[in-house]
């Protein structure tokens, strides 16, 4: 039994204060959102250069991301047309960390996989314009047969593997992806990409574990756009620097400027080397931003309109390189001559879309069942 408690002595009782209207307690000044910058963070002794590109990889990094902005706008005029179904996530503003990332990988030697917001990852694999609008409005001729959608695509010949819906899930695929990698003994590399309203899902953390105990050729890439589906993530997460969410797993991170292509390419670079050299998994977080909702049925009220211009006007990655290559003598003739390109690609992408058939009934009963392995 417990022991019996001492009885205080009724002198030494402070009386009860009087009742009173209690003071209204000041509310929580509102923390505003990290902004993206320049100086790159790291554990592990990671560290992170800004790539030097020739003249000729910075035009070929303009193009590609003008490519994924161009296509993302016209995705967002189908859907408000009524031609793209179910959801849509749009990467406007985001486009510097797929182009950068994915320059410095091996195309048919290393693996991509992402979440639902994955139009252009899909086209900085190199995957055809069309197909990828194609399978965006639901047509047999789309990458994924129109079955996929805008958050379902695949390309195994690619080495892309989905597009999925649900959050988190395909950093524990892209886990099983290194894991085949070393298995294989392919020397490749998996980039999992996730955002960060996903990397407080459980999953990534078991992922996180495994990668490390098994030392495998994975790179976590966290796309902190500073908002994962409505929430700010300094009001989301306890520890809101990203990069170090690896620690107790003792999986090195780095966070880079994802506003920045050359700065995205010269951080992979040394991860890479790190990776590839049987160092096991690494974790990089990207700052980057975006600017339309989170899908095209988010009014994005939970920020102000002041703040994404703000964004676009001082960090918008495309106008940041178009700066850098003025610099470097490209004349603003060549550059408006590029953008003509890339939308006379996209407007063609669009019609191609608008005059495929819609896939057979048939389609159904496809792909559902594996008969042979």
């Amino acid at each position: 039994m417990l022991p019996a408690r001492k009885k205080k002595d009724p002198a030494r009782v402070a009386k009860a204060p009087r009742k009173t209207t209690p003071a209204k307690k000041p509310a929580p000044a509102k923390r505003a959102p990290a902004k993206s910058k320049a100086v790159v963070h790291s554990t592990g002794g990671l560290k992170a250069p800004i790539y030097d590109a020739s003249k000729e990889e910075m035009l070929d990094f303009y193009e590609q991301m003008l490519l994924i902005r161009r296509f993302e706008e016209k995705a967002g005029q189908l859907y408000g047309l009524g031609l793209i179904g179910g959801f849509c996530h749009l990467y406007i503003g985001q486009e510097a960390v797929v182009t950068g990332l994915q320059s410095a990988i091996n195309p048919g030697k290393d693996s991509v996989i992402t979440g639902y917001r994955d139009h252009g990852h899909m086209l900085a694999c190199g995957i055809d314009p069309n197909i990828v609008m194609a399978e965006l409005t639901g047509r047999a001729s789309g990458i994924s047969k129109g079955k996929g959608g805008s958050m379902h695509m695949f390309s195994v010949d690619h080495g892309f593997y989905g597009g999925h819906g649900i959050v988190g899930a395909q950093v524990s695929l892209g886990t099983g992806l290194a894991f085949a990698h070393k298995y294989r003994e392919d020397g490749g590399v998996c980039l999992a990409y996730f955002g960060d309203g996903a990397s407080n899902q459980g999953q990534v953390y078991e992922s996180f574990n495994m990668a490390e105990l098994w030392q495998l050729p994975v790179i976590f890439v966290i796309e902190n756009n500073q908002y994962a589906m409505g929430t700010s993530v300094n009001r989301s997460s306890a520890e809101d620097q990203l990069y170090r969410r690896g620690e107790s797993f003792r999986i090195p991170g780095v966070q880079v400027d994802g506003m920045d292509v050359l700065a995205v390419r010269g951080a992979v670079e040394e991860v890479l080397k790190d990776v590839r050299g049987g160092g096991g998994p690494v974790l990089m977080e990207l700052k980057t931003y975006r600017y339309r909702g989170h899908s095209m049925s988010d009014p994005a009220k939970y920020r102000s309109r002041d703040e994404v211009q703000d964004v676009r006007e001082k960090s918008d990655p495309i106008e940041r390189l178009k700066v850098a290559l003025l610099k470097k003598g490209v004349e603003e003739e060549d550059l408006k001559a590029l953008d003509k390109k890339v939308r006379k690609t996209v407007m063609e992408a669009a019609d191609f879309a608008e005059e495929s058939p819609e896939p057979d009934l048939s389609e159904l009963y496809t792909n559902v069942l594996v008969e042979q392995y």
